[in-house]
């Protein structure tokens, strides 16, 4: 994983809708999340969410148990002073995904847009998917999105892995069934074009 000092040194020098993944309302998430079918009870993760504005959506949408997750505890202080006093709905995790420790058997949703890809070692990978397995209910819902195969070769600086569904679908392996996966071209707020894949799996019931 990229050390903790650069993204706080990102969010200590950008805007938050200055980053190159900004999106002002994250459409395509909201829409896997809710095509889950779950009650406005579950529980969700959004990890890497940071200053992501999916939290404030989810929030409007009437979902009410909340967690975001970020290594940049600059990044969850930007969306907690955006959303002012609804900021204490929501469980802030100020942690590396592929070492927090996260309840057993905790959430029924784990998203993550943009985390993932920046894994480039199998250790870091393995790590998260570990961590995935721990977390996630029996049955629960998984959404990664990364690059695409012919997405960006690095971001922020850094380099990435890029993924056709399969192979990020191979990365969780055996206890994750795929449903379904979709791209997405995101015009970043300098106006240039990544091509993103979203794979939405079910985590094995047993």
């Amino acid at each position: 994983m990229q050390s903790k000092e650069h993204w706080e040194r990102v969010y200590a020098t950008k805007p938050a809708d200055g980053v190159s993944w900004f999106q002002e309302h994250a459409e395509q998430s909201l829409r896997l999340i809710q095509g889950t079918g779950v009650p406005l009870t579950a529980s969700v993760i959004d990890v890497g969410g940071g200053a992501s504005t999916l939290v404030d959506d989810l929030l409007l949408s009437g979902y009410s148990s909340l967690a975001v997750l970020d290594l940049s505890a600059a990044a969850l202080a930007a969306a907690q002073k955006r959303l002012g006093a609804r900021s204490a709905a929501i469980r802030w995790i100020e942690a590396d995904v592929t070492r927090a420790a996260l309840p057993a058997q905790a959430y029924d949703i784990w998203h993550d847009r943009a985390v993932f890809h920046f894994l480039t070692s199998a250790d870091d990978r393995h790590a998260y998917v570990e961590t995935v397995l721990r977390a996630v209910k029996p049955g629960g819902h998984v959404i990664v999105a990364t690059f695409a195969e012919d997405g960006p070769t690095q971001c922020s600086g850094l380099p990435v892995m890029r993924y056709a569904a399969t192979d990020l679908h191979a990365e969780f392996g055996a206890p994750f069934t795929l449903l379904r996966h979709e791209k997405e071209e995101h015009r970043t707020p300098t106006g240039a074009v990544q091509k993103f894949i979203y794979c939405y799996c079910r985590k094995s019931a047993s």
